[in-house]
């Protein structure tokens, strides 16, 4: 029975040992779970001001956008308004001027047709 006894004693042993080296390792899984959750947790830690900080980029940069929108809006609008206005000036000066030149033309008319009958006359008046 000795034989016997010897190995229920190194097998005893065994099993104490392995249950020590199975608490040892689960202690360092433990601790290295605890470890990539504090890693995590410091990561999410650094990542939500991130996070702020681009949404009120975002928001910015919208309404950046569109107040750009608006101001590009209201220069074609007066870009469109100034084009009109010296459209109209310009018609206006082309009445004007067809206006004037009709009239200085039949006066230049009128005045070569009373100058023709003012030569005319004088020319009848020398010869008798």
């Amino acid at each position: 029975m000795e034989i016997i006894s010897v190995f229920e004693i190194i097998l005893l042993l065994s099993a104490s040992a392995l249950c020590i080296a199975l608490v040892i390792f689960i202690s360092r899984a433990t601790n290295s779970v605890k470890g990539i959750q504090d890693s995590l947790l410091d990561i999410s830690n650094q990542i939500k001001p991130l996070i702020i900080s681009t949404t009120s980029l975002s928001e910015k940069l919208n309404y950046i956008s569109e107040e750009i929108k608006d101001q590009v809006y209201i220069g074609k609008n007066i870009v469109s308004e100034v084009k009109d206005r010296v459209d109209t000036i310009l018609d206006l000066e082309e009445k004007i001027r067809g206006g004037f030149e009709t009239s200085i033309f039949e006066f230049i008319k009128g005045l070569s047709a009373i100058s023709n009958g003012v030569n005319a006359f004088w020319n009848a008046y020398k010869r008798k």
